[in-house]
Parts: C-alpha cells; sequence; structure tokens
C-alpha cells in the first residue's frame, strides 16, 4: 500500500505548502525525520509564500530567510490601535489633555479638507494648550516573537497624518521610540516640531519613516504624537491627526 510518506518530494512540498504555517512548525515538523527536513527547507517556505500571493516587491531581490520572510507577510498589518478615531480615544493614552481638551471630529470639519482617502472619516484635533497622545505596542502580543525580531530585524514603518485648519496655525509633533523588553530607548525618530502659519492651505500632510537594521532586543514600540494651535483660542483650532500607522515586515508586490 503506498503511503504519504512514499510520493515523490516535489509533490509532498506542494503539499505541505498548503498547510497553516504554525501547524507546520508545531505539528508537522514532529511527524519525522524526513518531515523535520522538509519543514525546514526554504524551499517549501518559498512555495508557500508565493501560493499566497506574498512576493518581494523587487522580484529580483535575494530573500535570505524564506520561513522568516512568510511569516513577517502573514503578520503585516497596522499595529496601531483605533487610528481612525472611530473608537473615539480607546487604545489611546492622553499624555497631555490641555487647554479644551483632545476632541474627535468629523472630515472634513470647519475650515478644513477632506482626506485623500475615503475610508477615513474622523481626525483627533488638539486645542490651545499641549495635546499629546501615545500607544505603547508590545510585539510578542501581536505575534512577533524575539528570535524573528532579532534575526530578520525587519523594517519597521511609521506613518501619520496631520492638518491645519485653514484660519489657525497650529504644531504639531511625533515621536516614536524602539524600547528593549526593560523599556531602554534603543533607537528612536524625532523629527523637528512642524509649524504651519495661520490662513495655509489646510491640506492633508503625511510623514514616514522607516527603521532599518536597528539594534537587536527591540521588544516595545512607543508611537506619541499631538501639538497645538498658535494663537491659543478657546475651542479645537490646533493641529488635526488621523490615519497613524506602524507596520513590521518587508514590502511585498501589489
Amino acid at each position: 500500500m503506498v503511503n504519504i510518506g512514499d510520493l515523490p518530494e516535489d509533490i509532498l512540498l506542494d503539499l505541505l505548502s498548503l498547510v497553516p504555517g504554525r501547524d507546520l512548525l508545531r505539528n508537522c515538523r514532529l511527524v519525522c525525520s524526513h518531515w523535520r527536513g522538509l519543514v525546514d527547507l526554504g524551499t517549501l517556505w518559498k512555495r508557500k509564500s508565493q501560493r499566497e500571493g506574498y512576493l518581494p516587491k523587487e522580484p529580483d531581490r535575494s530573500v535570505p530567510d524564506w520561513k522568516n520572510f512568510y511569516f513577517l507577510c502573514s503578520l503585516k498589518r497596522n499595529l496601531i490601535k483605533n487610528p481612525l478615531a472611530k473608537d473615539g480615544f480607546n487604545h489611546w493614552r492622553l499624555d497631555s489633555n490641555e487647554g479644551d481638551e483632545w476632541k474627535v471630529e468629523d472630515l472634513p470639519g470647519a475650515h478644513g479638507r477632506e482626506f485623500p482617502f475615503p475610508h477615513v472619516q474622523k481626525y483627533f484635533v488638539t486645542s490651545y494648550g499641549a495635546c499629546v497622545k501615545s500607544q505603547l505596542i508590545t510585539l510578542k502580543e501581536e505575534g512577533y516573537w524575539n528570535e524573528l525580531m532579532d534575526k530578520a530585524k525587519p523594517d519597521i514603518v511609521v506613518k501619520d497624518w496631520y492638518a491645519a485648519r485653514f484660519d489657525c496655525g497650529c504644531q504639531y509633533q511625533l515621536n516614536v521610540k524602539l524600547l528593549s523588553a526593560d523599556y531602554t530607548v534603543l533607537e528612536e525618530f524625532n523629527p523637528e516640531e512642524v509649524v504651519i502659519e495661520q490662513w495655509s492651505d489646510a491640506e492633508w500632510r503625511e510623514i514616514s519613516y522607516t527603521f532599518h537594521n536597528y539594534p537587536s532586543g527591540v521588544r516595545h514600540i512607543l508611537f506619541k504624537h499631538g501639538g497645538q494651535d498658535t494663537q491659543y483660542w478657546a475651542g479645537w483650532y490646533g493641529v488635526r491627526v488621523t490615519n497613524s500607522s506602524i507596520t513590521v515586515g518587508p514590502e511585498v508586490a501589489g
């Protein structure tokens, strides 16, 4: 009688590429030494990546570890929770909440502009006192185990969007830290504060930064942003922010 172990290796690799990635490691790899060897092959993880549409954005770019590449692609998503203000201030810590405090408003808002992407319908807005909010991301809780982060050192991409009202100037600030297990700062993105003058175009602007080849030991990411208006008017005339994102992993085609 023919059993699965009698199949040609190429066909067995194709069958294994249909199995969920974590099951390959937790179950299939433990079946026997032959299967362990197959699961450890980069060929299997390359086929699995291709099958699920995970291909490098640059096709000619070499992939040093297809297993890590697959898991990073499968995990990739926005790690910022409630970035569009749909749930008020849930998941955000209000580090500074001065003036008339943070508020959520609907786009485009008074003397504002529509957002470039239609799925964004709300934004957070600051007041005449300093308003700063933050989120702490623990990578292990999001599925990124320590060895994966330390070996692959995947790109960490930070994006944020901000805008002013047409009739009032404002200040905008962003700070992102890569932290160790004991919250030591390993690397930091701390751009200069942006000042937008009164009677601006009120257009939404994106700020983006990518952490490359950072030190080993990154276990948390601290994202912090905010600002205030420059006229010190009562109400909510300060900078507006929305659509914040942090993603971890390679760029893929499409």
